[in-house]
């Protein structure tokens, strides 16, 4: 999902998380786009394409890894002629996070960030909303899809039985157990692929926005993500909205978030230069 070729405002890239494809940014890449913004929102690798296809052929991302899916960021965001800001919900925000550490994008905004290593919480809504996958060893290397039900737990308490269904059956589709896998082991991995470097000085402006009601990543997760920060002198923010569960981008005031997140990164990123 890509946007017209907008130059006016600068550029926006949305990286989606696990379960997700571009389409969960679909209201907000018209809402920049109304700005004068070009916006991208590349798909992880074997998530191109729409929902139905990718649920009836899951396969197509079963071992999908995360070096693989920032790989593929990283390349789209190193063929742009200018930095741009960066944006990524739920293990897009890991992404983002890994991105900006790189040196890439002007400003970055990691929401509903999922945690990279070195964070230690694990509340007990994030075990059973990864539970489904986790639970067993074996699904390593599988796509495993949430239930409506599971679904609704993780991603959409805080919406109607019918809400929450109308939002599994447009956005859901089978997640990348490695992807999961790689996340939640990575403090006992050495060479993680979610490792990062918090002392970086020249890392660009990020602000972590998180949502109160989360069950997938709670505020405390992303409170101690940017704990971790603290020695670095490059701008390191936080923001929580009352109310918002892990579908803070698609639920409804959602406009108020993506408000405050292009607001804050273009302030940030005409101060850099």
């Amino acid at each position: 999902m890509t946007g017209p070729q907008n130059d006016t405002a600068g550029t926006v890239v949305l990286v989606h998380g696990l379960w997700m494809t571009p389409l969960s940014w679909e209201k907000w890449v018209q809402h920049y786009q109304a700005q004068g913004y070009r916006v991208l929102a590349p798909a992880w690798p074997g998530l191109d394409g729409e929902v139905e296809e990718i649920r009836r052929d899951p396969a197509r991302i079963s071992g999908l890894g995360l070096r693989e899916v920032i790989a593929r960021y990283e390349e789209v965001i190193r063929s742009l002629e200018e930095a741009p800001i960066i944006m990524g919900h739920s293990f897009g925000g890991a992404i983002t996070q890994i991105l900006l550490d790189r040196g890439l994008g002007s400003a970055g905004v990691a929401i509903d960030s999922a945690a990279v290593k070195g964070v230690l919480p694990l509340p007990y809504s994030t075990l059973k909303s990864a539970w489904p996958v986790l639970r067993n060893p074996a699904n390593r290397n599988k796509a495993i899809a949430l239930t409506p039900r599971q679904f609704h737990y993780a991603f959409t308490h805080t919406l109607s039985d019918e809400e929450s269904t109308a939002a599994y059956e447009r956005y859901h589709v089978p997640g990348s157990a490695r992807v999961l896998f790689q996340g939640a082991f990575a403090n006992l991995t050495p060479r993680a692929a979610t490792k990062i470097n918090f002392r970086n000085r020249r890392r660009p402006p990020l602000l972590f926005i998180a949502g109160e009601a989360d069950h997938i990543v709670p505020p405390k997760v992303n409170k101690a993500n940017v704990r971790l920060y603290r020695k670095s002198p490059a701008v390191t923010e936080y923001q929580e909205f009352a109310g918002r569960s892990h579908f803070i981008v698609g639920q409804e005031g959602w406009e108020e978030v993506a408000d405050f997140a292009l607001n804050w990164a273009a302030q940030h990123t005409r101060s850099r230069t």
